[in-house]
């Protein structure tokens, strides 16, 4: 069993193109790490401030309260949808200078596409930097195998040279060459983890914006034709 001291002297030892694909893999590694810390917290908050809002939305039913709460909720992605629809609705239905005010089918079409913009831009922040774990680790593992192929092409060649072909001449160059394989796997498991369980948590999100946009553009329906309706009555 490799000890510390023996990965770092066959790292030392191996071959410039094998170093070189091992420090390849090691910005992998660290990058992939640092996005999965970035994003794990990013997520897991977003995915917490969302429940909150839509707690309080359901609770008070008031869009202006509502409102308010959902400028606290920084992170949220649902809270920043409901502020653009919110932001829309009210230009809509702001009165105009002679009084009259448009509630005609065009102003829930209008706020309809404002909420899918909105989702969409959500997604595509919840969605940065998360390809870059799926380049790495579909990309790493075969970094550290063209590494590896080319230490025992090497080892192969210093076999050739020196005409002995003994247990204690091959074994160290293969080894060391093996040292850049075990790096590609080291930096793409965690990395094809940590996508697959951001891609589940960014569709659970996406899930929750596009229903709270059905409900609410939902609710602001009701509210646009109730003045009509109250007037064929009257």
């Amino acid at each position: 069993m490799f000890t510390g001291v023996d990965i770092f002297q066959m790292v030392w030892n191996a071959g410039f193109m094998v170093q070189f694909v091992l420090l390849a893999l090691l910005f992998f590694s660290v990058t992939s790490w640092a996005i999965i810390f970035i994003k794990y917290r990013y997520i897991r908050r977003a995915l917490f401030e969302s429940q909150d809002f839509t707690d309080v939305f359901w609770k008070k039913r008031d869009f202006s309260e509502a409102f308010a709460h959902a400028k606290k909720l920084r992170s949220s992605p649902v809270a920043r949808v409901f502020r653009a629809g919110y932001v829309e609705f009210k230009r809509l239905t702001t009165p105009d200078g002679d009084g009259s005010q448009d509630f005609e089918i065009p102003a829930i079409t209008s706020i309809e596409r404002t909420l899918q913009r909105s989702v969409s831009a959500e997604v595509a922040k919840l969605n940065q930097l998360v390809p870059f774990l799926a380049t790495t680790g579909n990309t790493t593992p075969f970094i550290g195998l063209f590494g590896t192929v080319w230490g025992i092409m090497n080892s192969f060649h210093g076999i050739g040279e020196r005409g002995s072909a003994s247990l204690a001449v091959v074994a160290p160059g293969i080894s060391e060459a093996l040292v850049a394989t075990a790096a590609g796997l080291a930096a793409a498991i965690p990395a094809v983890v940590a996508y697959n369980y951001f891609t589940q948590k960014i569709r659970i999100v996406d899930g929750e914006m596009r229903n709270f946009s059905a409900d609410f553009l939902n609710i602001v329906e009701r509210q646009l034709r109730r003045p009509r309706s109250t007037e064929a009555e009257e």
